[in-house]
């Protein structure tokens, strides 16, 4: 019995393993990748000297520079933000979260803090970003 010497293997055949490999990789951190919820709308938040942590479970609301509102990620109206926090805040408890964008106009956010309290809010707290952060 016979059999022929190996042949040499092209650099084409070499490089093969080492593409598939790359392109797992790819596809892997593509479906991974994805580290943490986008808002709905885009907000620059102030800046704080202080820092602080969420509480347990809190109703996000949020506030950008051109007026619009969103309630933990859906997008609405004024009239609309108010009767869902007082459904959400019967269910939930009485703690809100408000990320404003720091180019909104302060007496807009006071207005808002205001329509959060008369909708059943307790405490509202005001997301900053650290100074230089």
């Amino acid at each position: 019995m016979r059999f022929d010497p190996p042949r040499p293997r092209s650099d084409e055949e070499r490089i093969l393993p080492l593409i598939n490999i790359v392109f797992l990789l790819l596809i892997f951190f593509m479906v991974a990748g994805k580290l943490a919820a986008t808002d709905p709308l885009d907000i620059d938040p102030p800046q704080s000297a202080l820092e602080s942590e969420a509480g347990p479970r809190e109703l996000l609301v949020l506030l950008d520079a051109e007026g619009r509102l969103a309630l933990d990620g859906e997008i609405m109206v004024e009239s609309e933000l108010k009767s869902a926090l007082q459904q959400r805040l019967a269910e939930d408890g009485t703690r809100i979260r408000l990320k404003a964008d720091g180019r909104v106009e302060a007496t807009r956010v006071v207005a808002l803090m205001e329509l959060l309290q008369d909708a059943g809010a307790e405490k509202v707290k005001l997301l900053t970003v650290a100074e230089g952060g």
